[in-house]
């Protein structure tokens, strides 16, 4: 494929913009090359800049789970323009989809609509700190909540750690209120409860991490984590921002089976617009302002184009739930001839899959958790990734990314990938 113009428009936007992208990842650093200008996408497929037509695993990195420019959203947020696009006031819609939001969630009473996924995860932890008058957080390495100062931290993992910000600007003050666990791993986690007594506000986790790829909880692991939160009165957040609304209609709380204390959103619930939520029981939403003395705000949070478009996906997959199964039986197929494709090389792989969210690694040993997932042979993911591209498969530009598949896929597509594969990885 020819990549002329995503290479002119990539060294312009440099030029103007750190990096030349508003996002890391978009910079293909972690894969070599030249990042493709997307100009257009629908359903199953994105269009670039040059012409090419790419089957997307990305889905946005999440929220397209019914595909690109699904109608019912588009024409929610075109008819909402026309009326308006900011007030910076209550409207109905709010309620709306607050209402649907809490009626498709188990375990919520109250949720609030902020403009991100980090915004989400950073306004628990503050609400969190509120309500238990603790200041400490337990954070697992390899799980990513946004970019707020709380979360970009490298921590050890002794009984005792001050911990040590890993990105400039990160404060040492903050960096000690973050202590960080090894993800599958209790014992890990209850030494850290036990080592700092009646100080932990609350542990945050991904319950199915999708950025050290897609991650599985062990048999047991979130059962004890939150055995382990009841004990030590901690409560328990879950970064449902990627799982939310994806796994089930319920997320990860529903086909987990575990209570959070504080669940956060983003991706899906936005229908593809910029939109976070969190969300709990009365006792906890009645600490933040204006009810309680927490403070939270946000000039365009509950925008009426975020949330129409919102509305029309929550709305749409409420009301069709077997879209669910029809994601997870496609994604099993996916899985299913990815394996056979490189279990016919002497490739070491593997392969770890959630509902719609799969990862390939190229390692022999099986990833439980960031150590494991960073033994992966990022080389051949390198070349397993431009093969593809070059196939006109658009997967994450990392191996640290799970794929996110969604339903505008069709079994013709997931064949053509499958092939794809069958032919790039014998080049590896």
């Amino acid at each position: 494929m020819i990549y002329q113009r995503s290479s002119a428009l990539f060294k312009e936007a440099s030029q103007y913009i750190p990096g030349g992208v508003n996002s890391p990842v978009r910079a293909f650093k972690a894969v070599g090359g030249t990042p493709i200008f997307v100009k257009e996408a629908k359903g199953a497929y994105l269009y670039d800049e040059d012409g090419n037509r790419l089957i997307d695993y990305i889905a946005s990195w999440g929220p397209m789970i019914l595909g690109h420019a699904y109608e019912p959203v588009v024409n929610a947020v075109v008819d909402k323009a026309k009326k308006g696009t900011s007030f910076g006031m209550p409207t109905e819609i709010e309620t709306d989809i607050a209402k649907l939001a809490v009626s498709m969630v188990p375990n919520i009473d109250k949720i609030r609509f902020v403009n991100s996924g980090t915004e989400a995860c950073m306004s628990a932890v503050r609400l969190a700190r509120g309500f238990t008058g603790r200041d400490k957080i337990i954070k697992f390495a390899g799980c990513y909540h946004g970019h707020s100062d709380s979360f970009l931290i490298q921590a050890g993992s002794g009984a005792v750690t001050f911990g040590a910000p890993n990105s400039p600007g990160v404060t040492q003050g903050t960096a000690k209120d973050t202590l960080l666990a090894r993800f599958n791993d209790l014992s890990n986690v209850q030494q850290l409860l036990e080592a700092n007594k009646g100080e932990i506000a609350a542990i945050i986790i991904e319950p199915v991490p999708g950025n050290m790829g897609c991650i599985l909880p062990k048999d047991g692991f979130m059962e004890g984590l939150r055995s382990l939160c009841d004990q030590h009165d901690t409560l328990l957040i879950f970064d449902e921002v990627m799982t939310g609304f994806r796994l089930a209609r319920g997320g990860a709380q529903e086909t987990l089976g575990i209570d959070a204390d504080i669940v956060c959103f983003g991706k899906v619930i936005g229908g593809g617009l910029p939109v976070g939520a969190f969300a709990a029981r009365n006792e906890i939403m009645n600490h933040l302002a204006p009810l309680g003395p927490v403070y939270q705000a946000g000039t365009l949070s509950g925008n009426p184009l975020a949330m129409s478009a919102g509305l029309a996906m929550l709305t749409t997959l409420n009301e069709n739930p077997s879209i669910f199964t029809e994601l997870e039986e496609k994604t099993a197929y996916l899985h299913e001839g990815i394996e056979k494709a490189l279990r016919a090389t002497d490739l070491a792989f593997q392969i770890n899959r959630r509902g719609s969210m799969v990862s390939v690694h190229f390692t022999d040993t099986p990833v439980v958790d960031f150590e494991t997932a960073a033994k992966g042979n990022n080389d051949t993911f390198k070349k397993y990734f431009h093969g593809m591209l070059a196939e006109g498969v658009y997967l994450p530009p990392s191996a640290f990314e799970s794929y996110f598949l969604n339903n505008a896929l069709t079994y013709d597509d997931l064949d053509f990938t499958i092939a794809a594969v069958e032919k790039v990885v014998k080049t590896l």
